[in-house]
């Protein structure tokens, strides 16, 4: 097996100069997220080797220190046919799930990555931004939210998003909300606010079949508050 742990851009690149040589029988490996096997490997079945993509679902932050804590890491699987049991085998005889996935499935699949790992980045930078406002220093701002942060990922890990939900959305308080977007100087921000928040109003339903939600949701839509 030959892994091309590469950057994104560069995986391409690097295979064609790996398959001027005898790579026949080989099986050859990337770990990008969005890419398959067939997009990165050009002519690949001309050459006689397999072609597989391996992604570990899994922020690797520290190319020195990440792979210590890739035991139990969920990783997704993608290529040729012949392989691909015997490299699903491999994976899972060392603790890790796998999951096969489609190979057009590739890019939303990353997308569904991306959103709960990098894009709650911007969430949390939102907040600490919210909270200097208060008077907070960043490095304050970071400990202050450490727990509420750690907490509800755990939760949401145990029981799932909808499970976990808590705050004005879940509670139905609009007057909350519509004090939220009040300080929301920001379109971007606020604009970011609203959507988010009738995303969550869709989830806080399924928890309260009952409750009534049609004047957060009208909050939400015509945002008053600009």
């Amino acid at each position: 097996m030959i892994f091309l742990t590469v950057p994104d851009g560069s995986i391409k690149d690097v295979w064609k100069e790996v398959s001027r040589h005898d790579v026949n029988g080989k099986l050859i490996c990337h770990c990008s997220g969005s890419m398959s096997a067939s997009d990165a490997f050009e002519g690949l079945k001309e050459t006689g080797a397999l072609g597989y993509s391996i992604h570990p679902l899994f922020a690797v932050s520290d190319k020195y220190h990440a792979y210590k804590e890739l035991p139990g890491v969920f990783f997704t699987l993608e290529g040729s046919d012949p392989c691909l049991s015997m490299i699903r085998e491999m994976l899972e005889q060392m603790g890790n799930p796998v999951r096969i996935i489609a190979p057009d499935k590739k890019t939303t699949y990353h997308c569904g990555a991306a959103t709960a790992s990098n894009l709650v980045c911007g969430l949390i930078d939102l907040s600490i931004e919210l909270l200097k406002d208060c008077g907070f220093e960043e490095p304050d701002a970071i400990k202050a939210l450490a727990p509420i942060l750690t907490g509800n990922m755990q939760h949401i890990a145990s029981n799932g998003p909808a499970a976990s939900l808590t705050g004005p959305i879940e509670r139905n308080d609009v007057n909350t909300v519509r004090e939220h977007l009040g300080c929301l100087k920001d379109d971007d921000a606020r604009q970011l606010y609203r959507l988010l928040s009738m995303r969550l109003v869709d989830m806080a339903q399924q928890r309260h079949e009952d409750r009534d939600y049609s004047d957060m949701r009208q909050l939400l839509r015509k945002d008053e508050t600009k």
